[in-house]
């Protein structure tokens, strides 16, 4: 997902940092990608990093005009809650909702100082309809929908747009991460759906929301394959 928004970024004029916590594949994605991208290997979980993330930037790459919060994983779930992990549980809530916030914190007050900005978090349908044995991952996702919705009361006498993309199924690797690199499961799983949305469909409805008027503020965008309800 995040090399598909980051592509659709690109290919509309505006430089890209990529933020990731695989640092050789998000070098490998920035000299793919030339001059107007830059690498920026770091975990959303390691406080003392996001803290820090605007000093770590060279001078002419701040300030930062738009935040894609797409770091997310569902590591281990697709499991009954007491059969799972307290430290799966936590860790999906850890990068999904706190990292997330955490990085919002960092970069949000250059936004107010300026009062111009755009925040774009990835939620997810898990926000808005439960599914059995996704306790940690739909706890995750509802607390984006609910922190976007407050962030965006908050902002809302500053120049500062906050938008929530709630994607339905997509085929990235997040499946094949969930069961830890069983590709079985992962083809198994997609199969069962027949059809999963592409990234660059999310990514096209992230520029949507970004290439508005400023006075628009596309608050929630619901994305479904076809055969999805």
């Amino acid at each position: 997902m995040g090399r598909a928004i980051s592509k659709s970024l690109l290919n509309s004029g505006h430089r890209v940092i990529l933020a990731d916590r695989n640092a050789d594949a998000v070098r490998e994605l920035a000299a793919e990608m030339g001059n107007a991208a830059m690498a920026l290997p770091f975990d959303v979980t390691d406080k003392t990093a996001v803290d820090g993330i605007v000093e770590s930037l060279p001078a002419d790459w701040r300030p930062v005009d738009i935040l894609i919060n797409n770091a997310g994983h569902d590591i281990g779930g697709r499991t009954r809650f007491d059969e799972g992990s307290p430290d799966d549980w936590s860790g999906i809530i850890e990068t999904n909702l706190i990292g997330l916030m955490r990085v919002t914190r960092a970069l949000l007050p250059e936004m107010v100082r300026r009062d111009t900005g755009d925040i774009v978090n990835m939620s997810s349908i898990s926000a808005l309809r439960i599914v059995p044995d996704m306790a940690a991952y739909t706890t995750s996702k509802a607390g984006v929908r609910a922190f976007t919705d407050v962030l965006r009361g908050e902002l809302a006498e500053t120049g500062i747009r906050v938008t929530e993309i709630l994607p339905g199924l997509t085929r990235t690797n997040i499946i094949r991460t969930r069961y830890r690199g069983d590709t079985t499961k992962e083809k198994a799983y997609f199969d069962a759906y027949k059809m999963a949305l592409d990234p660059a469909d999310v990514a096209r409805c992230i520029l949507f929301a970004l290439s508005q008027p400023r006075s628009v503020q596309i608050a929630q965008l619901v994305v479904l394959p076809l055969n999805r309800w």
